[in-house]
């Protein structure tokens, strides 16, 4: 094989949700980079276009909590690029900051609906397609939280650990159907402009967690997505892949 083409993705067509900003837009300039043609969805529409517009992509306008939404997007995507070969559930939300008993049933419900259900309707939409091409690459952004459990953030980091245990299942219930592969990563805390808006010593508490002594970087995130969405990692399935720091060595 050509050491050129290794993880390449020509004529594979790839879905980042939450695609606008972020760990999502470089997730799609990646895949792009790579050779994928890429359909950036996004609650945001203005955000999604930008990016799509950016890597000559599709942007489209999805609400993953919304059964309709994805339903119609994922349509879309079809009729525009093709049959999808790639999907990266990145669309997510961390809720309210408080304890447990300081919280409502919506603050929980809200938080379960972008991050467990939406990565659930999403998986839903593509998987049969993958099944009856017998090809396909899922990977799920989960969360260190959803390990480790971050107090102040139940409903995320209890969703997040739901990601983890959906994409074990799923990735077993696909097994030896055709080169299908479910995986997860579990970033810690990444250089994004959310951490702008945090206190500095609070950022700094949470770097002070990790043995690197630094956060993680977009393009480090986007590099390990690449690899598990890619061919190359057809005998990879069912894991969770820490990208922490050393934060996480199991």
């Amino acid at each position: 094989m050509d050491q050129k083409n290794f993880f390449s993705l020509i004529d594979r067509v790839a879905v980042v949700t939450g695609g606008g900003q972020g760990i999502g837009e470089g997730i799609a300039t990646r895949l792009h980079a790579a050779g994928a043609r890429v359909a950036v969805l996004d609650v945001n529409e203005a955000a999604a276009r930008p990016v799509a517009d950016g890597i000559e992509g599709l942007g489209v306008k999805c609400d993953v909590a919304s059964a309709s939404s994805v339903k119609d997007s994922i349509e879309t995507v079809r009729r525009e690029l093709g049959p999808i070969d790639i999907l990266v559930n990145n669309a997510g939300i961390s809720g309210k900051t408080a304890r447990l008993w300081e919280l409502d049933e919506e603050d929980m419900d809200r938080v379960y609906a972008v991050n467990l259900r939406g990565t659930f309707l999403m998986c839903r939409a593509v998987i049969p397609e993958m099944l009856g091409r017998r090809y396909g690459r899922i990977v799920n952004m989960a969360s260190i939280a959803g390990k480790e459990g971050n107090p102040t953030l139940v409903p995320y980091s209890s969703t997040k650990a739901g990601v983890i245990a959906l994409t074990k299942a799923l990735a077993k219930e696909v097994a030896g159907q055709g080169d299908i592969t479910v995986n997860s990563i579990a970033p810690g805390v990444v250089r994004t402009k959310i951490l702008d808006t945090i206190a500095p010593q609070t950022v700094q508490y949470m770097i002070s967690k990790i043995p690197m002594g630094r956060t993680g970087k977009i393009e480090e995130v986007a590099a390990l997505v690449h690899f598990l969405a890619s061919s190359e990692a057809s005998f990879t399935t069912g894991q969770c892949y820490d990208i922490s720091g050393g934060r996480a060595t199991y």
